[in-house]
């Protein structure tokens, strides 16, 4: 992992969680990106979420970490971009899977559901599993078609 750069963010229900993360994703080698949010003052999740998602589906970051409360709203805003495959994970069975099937390229943790520990424990399983291929590989090309489908159609009605 050495030299490999991460993009991470929160709203103000996963600041916490991402400030103690942090230091232990540069322990383990990674370059990190902090993409907000600085406190926990109240924010919208989608300004945040957004920003993170953006640049790993744009290639800019081979993998990011996004954390609000409950998780399911950073999961929504990141799967909304091309390429993106987030997957909310609350223990490491989740994480490993995540990774093993569906090469996750986004991390969602819940801020209010999960404690410091059991996510660096998530984060450490979802870094290091490797991506299994084969008949997930399948699976992933039948979503990124069904993605350049939707692009197509929404090409197709601004005209």
């Amino acid at each position: 992992m050495s030299e490999e750069k991460i993009i991470i963010a929160a709203d103000h229900g996963g600041y916490s969680l991402k400030e103690a993360l942090k230091p232990h994703l540069t322990e383990m080698g990674l370059v990190v990106t902090d993409a907000g949010t600085d406190s926990d003052q109240a924010v919208d999740y989608p300004d945040f979420g957004g920003k993170a998602a953006g640049t790993v589906s744009t290639g800019l970051f081979p993998r990011g970490i996004l954390i609000c409360g409950s998780g399911v709203g950073m999961s929504i805003v990141a799967n909304r971009f091309p390429g993106v495959r987030a997957a909310l994970c609350l223990d490491e069975g989740t994480a490993r899977l995540s990774r093993m099937h569906n090469d996750a390229n986004i991390l969602v943790l819940a801020g209010r559901k999960t404690d410091p520990e059991m996510a660096l424990r998530i984060v450490r399983v979802w870094l290091a599993t490797p991506f299994e291929g084969g008949r997930h590989q399948r699976r992933l090309d039948k979503i990124r078609e069904m993605e350049l489908k939707l692009n197509e159609i929404s090409n197709d009605s601004g005209r």
